[in-house]
């Protein structure tokens, strides 16, 4: 955002609905942030942190737990006089091998369903762990998105992991295995709350459409 006098902030959060179909997703006109990436990516753990309120979005430690759409109504202050609502949905992590191949395609055409048809959805953020190259089912992911022509931002979760190098390094590293061109990708780290400035001015542009 280009004025500096405007702080975005989450100021409240809550669950709102869950749902694998059309006819169950949350009714109204607000904008919606999709949060999506390979199971185990720390997803939760971001959304947690993007919120500051531990709990919002159940973390596991079993991948592949999510299983719906998870929508929450999320409240944030523009500045003083200006609050903005929007639903943040939590997709199902994509890529846990350990899940069937009849649910993985269940799971998948529910999502690619709301991704496609949803008239609200204003941006998906991609997650990728920065200790690691993308994996194949990042590319394919990421590529979708593209053709597609649904924005996406790319966040490079767990850089609390690394070193400032590394985390520069990896950065690039991910930039290329995607083929990205200049777009910026996001050093997030839960647990430091690094990158969530970023990660929230980009919502706030958004917000602000």
């Amino acid at each position: 955002m280009n004025d500096e006098n405007v702080t975005i902030n989450i100021t409240s959060g809550q669950y709102v609905a869950s749902a694998v179909r059309i006819d169950q997703y949350p009714e109204g006109e607000l904008h919606e942030v999709a949060f999506m990436g390979r199971s185990n990516v720390g997803k939760s753990s971001l959304i947690n942190s993007l919120c500051r309120r531990n709990g919002l979005a159940r973390t596991s430690g079993s991948p592949g737990k999510t299983q719906t759409l998870n929508f929450y109504k999320l409240v944030a202050k523009m500045n003083e006089e200006d609050r903005r609502e929007f639903f943040l949905v939590d997709l199902p992590g994509y890529g846990y091998a350990r899940t069937g191949k009849t649910h993985r395609r269940q799971w998948a055409k529910f999502i690619e369903e709301y991704l496609l048809k949803s008239p609200r959805l204003q941006l998906a953020c991609q997650l990728i762990d920065i200790r690691h190259d993308p994996m194949d089912s990042d590319i394919t992911t990421y590529r979708w998105l593209i053709e597609n022509d649904i924005p996406v931002q790319v966040i490079a979760t767990k850089a609390d992991k690394l070193t400032r190098m590394n985390v520069n390094k990896n950065v690039n590293a991910i930039r290329k295995g995607l083929g990205m061109k200049n777009d910026d990708i996001i050093a997030y780290s839960s647990e430091k709350g690094l990158g969530r400035n970023e990660l929230l001015d980009v919502i706030g542009q958004i917000l602000l459409k």
